[in-house]
């Protein structure tokens, strides 16, 4: 079937045929820590505890190798709108380098900290060596996690959403085999425990790279023959003008997280089990609104490409109903199913209450949580990074966070959760009032300097 065009094609039939291949993808990504839940949770609640601590630091590296995959794939696809080939590869081959310079720094940095890191987000001391066991091989294997995934990003930024979908459902199926086998000892595997899981995943997600990096240099031929090294600082310069704040944006979800998770420990163990299982089946959740986001960055960076700012715009009214349909069909199944879903992870009735109650309090406010996605998505595709960086901090650090404090003061943790889904609510209104000002003016401004351009014109 015929790739997508991105810029001529109907507005709401392309993105439908970037999100479903894209669907898959989402759903293996959010799988990933929904699976290790499942299988780890079977070993007892002190080892789900451990995990839920170290779910921020995960994510820090997913943040990382997202936002640097952000930044390439709105340049890449940018210059790609604009019929810019070089640009393109030049990008593509230096977003690779620059990805894996930084995530070596970052894993020697996290092997050195892990335990006065763990302890400062309140992890009991009898939790600590299985967090250590889960998180140093956790960080060894971060560059063969974090490189397919900026790749993925520029494959998007083709408009190709099908391979970034497939390898990464072939990961999460590889270490859907290999959960079980080196967590629990089958066959004539050791039993690892947490360990086993940490293992599995690196395994599973460094088994993209071949796929991955074959795809953009074989197919797409976005690997340029003259390295151009000459040119690496203009295009970091690039990659880091939407990068960073995007990376920042990503980072602002698991320091969040990691405040919460320190609010929640003062409930013990159990309600901080529960907790982590309740933010994974969020994001579980929200796959359709992750997936919609992740092709939304390109849709509008080729459009400012082929100066379609106005088509861009259209997009965006139609992702937030996009949004918010799907926010709305989640919040009716765990208004229906939340404690049934919450005790197929474990049953202990703690754990079981902590993670019901949040979704019960929070489901109502995931369509409006998407619109902020989506919108920090459309700004990063329209080159206003910090404005992307502005909306998810507004969100996360302006509201998420004061609210969840005000809300635990009040009322405990179920004020706590209510404050969370406050947050979510204001923040998303705000989120799309907020593009469709900008954006209105960028429109304008566009229509000035084409007047101003026009012979004949006044």
């Amino acid at each position: 079937m015929k790739r997508p065009d991105l810029i001529a094609d109907p507005v709401g039939p392309v993105l439908i045929r970037l999100i479903i291949p894209m669907l898959a993808g989402a759903l293996g990504i959010v799988m990933f820590n929904v699976v290790d839940t499942f299988f780890v949770g079977r070993l007892g609640a002190l080892e789900l505890a451990a995990m839920s601590y170290t779910f921020p630091v995960v994510i820090v590296a997913g943040s990382i190798a997202s936002g640097l995959g952000v930044g390439a794939s709105a340049n890449v696809s940018r210059a790609l709108g604009a019929g810019d080939r070089a640009a393109a590869e030049r990008l593509t081959l230096h977003a690779h380098l620059l990805g894996f310079a930084l995530v070596i720094v970052i894993a020697l940095v996290g092997l050195v900290t892990i335990e006065p890191f763990f302890t400062a987000l309140g992890a009991q001391r009898e939790i600590m060596g299985l967090i250590r066991d889960y998180m140093v091989v956790w960080y060894i294997g971060m560059p063969f996690v974090v490189l397919p995934m900026i790749g993925q990003n520029i494959l998007q930024a083709t408009g190709d959403s099908k391979t970034p979908s497939f390898v990464i459902v072939f990961a999460v199926t590889l270490n859907v085999i290999l959960d079980p086998l080196l967590i629990f000892g089958l066959g004539p595997f050791p039993a690892l425990g947490i360990q086993g899981a940490a293992i599995a995943t690196v395994i599973a997600r460094g088994s993209t790279a071949v796929i991955v990096l074959a795809a953009i240099i074989r197919r797409e031929k976005l690997f340029p023959e003259d390295p151009q090294f000459s040119r690496f600082l203009e295009s970091a310069r690039q990659i880091f003008f939407v990068g960073i704040p995007a990376v920042l944006t990503n980072l602002a979800l698991p320091i969040s997280m990691a405040v919460v998770t320190r609010l929640v420990s003062v409930y013990g163990p159990d309600a901080v089990a529960g907790f982590g299982v309740a933010t994974r089946l969020e994001s579980f959740s929200l796959v359709f609104t992750f997936a919609l986001s992740m092709v939304f960055t390109p849709f509008v960076g080729q459009n400012l490409g082929a100066g379609r700012i106005d088509r861009g715009r259209t997009g965006y009214r139609v992702a937030v109903g996009m949004s918010l349909a799907w926010g709305g069909m989640v919040a009716l199944v765990f208004a229906f199913q939340g404690q049934q879903i919450a005790a197929i992870f474990n049953d202990t009735t703690t754990v079981v209450a902590t993670t019901s109650r949040y979704l019960w309090t929070l489901a109502p406010s995931f369509g409006l949580m998407g619109v902020v996605t989506v919108t920090a998505a459309a700004f990063n595709g329209l080159q206003r990074p910090f404005s992307a960086a502005a909306v998810a901090f507004l969100r996360l650090v302006g509201l998420y966070i004061p609210l969840a404090m005000v809300g635990r003061a009040v009322a405990g943790l179920p004020g706590l959760f209510a404050g969370l889904s406050a947050g979510n609510i204001v923040a998303g209104v705000v989120a799309y009032i907020w593009f469709q000002r900008a954006s209105g003016k960028m429109i304008t401004a566009q229509a000035a300097a084409s007047n101003a351009l026009t012979p004949g014109r006044e």
